[in-house]
């Protein structure tokens, strides 16, 4: 009987983490979400000004809308350091732009496609990727 209960329990759990996993849509629009995370693959790089040179045509960033509603966090993989709370706004139907966006710092992202162009003290981070 607890052999039962324990395949059962198991069985529920791996119907659940399914059911999840298979819920996540790579259509989810981050502009019409209230919660938003999706992961964009593509070439990354960072530079500290310094020692520091990352670039790689395999990477990812993982994007994540935070309770604000018009921030977002960027986390990169290959030890790239994270991008928090940045906040944009919505241009046209599908798209946000990051708010204080320059012709040399910008952070453009839609349903398919992530494009960053990110200068700060000295430190860049770019993304070219897809979903």
């Amino acid at each position: 009987m607890k052999n039962l209960i324990k395949i059962l329990g198991a069985f529920m759990l791996l119907f659940f983490a399914v059911t999840a996993i298979s819920s996540c849509s790579d259509d989810d629009d981050p502009v019409n979400n209230d919660f938003f995370a999706g992961t964009y693959k593509g070439s990354i790089s960072y530079n500290d000004g310094g020692s520091t040179n990352i670039s790689t045509n395999s990477g990812s960033v993982f994007v994540t809308k935070i309770a604000s509603g018009t921030k977002y966090n960027f986390a990169f993989s290959d030890s790239i350091p994270d991008l928090n709370g940045i906040e944009f706004e919505q241009k046209g139907d599908h798209t946000l732009v990051m708010i204080g966006s320059t012709a040399t710092s910008y952070i453009r992202i839609d349903n398919n496609e992530l494009k960053i162009l990110f200068m700060k003290d000295g430190k860049t981070w770019t993304a070219n990727c897809t979903r």
